[in-house]
């Protein structure tokens, strides 16, 4: 699912040890606050780097579907070009009817079989709608293509007509949704332990083994989009990336601190943490004109006004140079991951940003 205002924050769901035999919150613990865990210093990201900033490329799946082109060898090339020219991952949205597309989990096995070395990811998954039996194996198959690079960027689904259609045609109920994310993310971790599971909850497994398990030990990352200060707290506690999606870089930057606060409450180790940041550009040698191609592209892709979408939404058109600078600002808010959706040119703007990769960094 592409961005959306949110409504009800994603809620983060425990980690749990193997062998965990219930559905509910007693007894889970988060993997990443077992004894030995570090603490970090709560200093700005960015002045205390222990990771190189990432570049991810959003494969215009919605935009092929719009264009009548939905054919997948265009989509794998460009991705190769993205792969070629430095970018470190490479990324796939979400949805079944409310805008339809191709299915991110397959078309990212399919790219991470075809790039070695490359990390794919999801932006974002909507795990509510699936079975999470299903998706474990799913996502632990992608997680063994691709030797571990898998990242679940994952979210609850905004509150809309379309969105509520497509959880009504899946059978799932919407106002069950975020019970539904939270569960269903930790039977998925419990799964991916490859320990006898036994759950009872809104799903049920009786001494299930799921294998192969993912190739990375206990999962692919999980990164929330969560946008408010509950669902932040909730996946400083238990997730292992924040994902948010804007909408300028300084509420960005404030918003990341809270993160971090938060994840340090929690005793988790920031060095075991990302943020990552959800970016639309469009570069133009007339600003007006990029500008204007954005807004165009939101209507179209959304069936909402551009102005409202921007509300929520981090957009740049602009030169080349104003692109590079409002990247930045969110390198310089904390960013450590970027993923770029690009409207116009997406050759051009790949070019622009690997080119100039040296500049996010100030």
């Amino acid at each position: 699912m592409d961005p959306d205002p949110p409504t009800i924050d994603s809620s983060a769901a425990n980690r749990v040890q193997p062998g965990f035999s219930n559905g509910g919150d007693t007894g889970s613990a988060p993997r990443d606050t077992a004894e030995g865990a570090g603490r970090a210093v709560a200093v700005p990201i960015w002045e205390n780097r222990t990771m190189a900033v990432k570049l991810g490329y959003l494969l215009p799946t919605r935009e092929k579907v719009m264009q009548a082109s939905p054919s997948v060898r265009p989509m794998i090339d460009a991705a190769k070009r993205a792969a070629d020219l430095g970018f470190d991952s490479i990324w796939a949205g979400d949805s079944l009817l409310a805008r339809p597309r191709h299915d991110p989990i397959t078309l990212l096995a399919g790219v991470a079989g075809a790039i070695p070395e490359i990390e794919v990811g999801t932006a974002v998954l909507l795990p509510a709608l699936r079975n999470p039996v299903v998706l474990a194996q799913q996502l632990a198959t992608v997680d063994q293509i691709s030797e571990g690079r898998l990242i679940v960027g994952a979210g609850i689904a905004p509150d809309n007509p379309a969105v509520r259609h497509e959880f009504a045609a899946a059978g799932v109920p919407f106002e069950r949704r975020v019970g539904r994310y939270m569960e269903g993310i930790r039977l998925c971790r419990a799964l991916w332990s490859g320990e006898p599971v036994s759950w009872e909850g809104r799903w049920s497994v009786d001494a299930g083994v799921l294998a192969p398990v993912p190739h990375r030990d206990g999962g692919p990352l999980i990164w929330s989009a969560a946008s408010v200060s509950a669902g932040i707290e909730r996946t400083a506690k238990h997730h292992d990336g924040w994902f948010p999606i804007g909408p300028d870089a300084a509420t960005f930057a404030t918003r990341n601190e809270e993160f971090r606060a938060a994840a340090i409450a929690a005793g988790r180790n920031l060095n075991d943490l990302t943020t990552a940041i959800y970016l639309t550009v469009s570069i133009m040698d007339d600003p007006a004109q990029a500008e204007a191609a954005i807004d165009t592209y939101l209507e179209g892709y959304y069936s909402a006004p551009a102005p409202a979408m921007r509300n929520f939404q981090a957009c740049k058109g602009g030169t080349a140079n104003q692109v590079i600078d409002f990247v930045r600002s969110f390198v310089e808010g904390g960013a450590q991951h970027l993923v770029i959706r690009c409207v116009g040119d997406h050759d051009e703007i790949q070019q622009v940003l690997a080119q100039r990769r040296d500049e996010l960094l100030g």
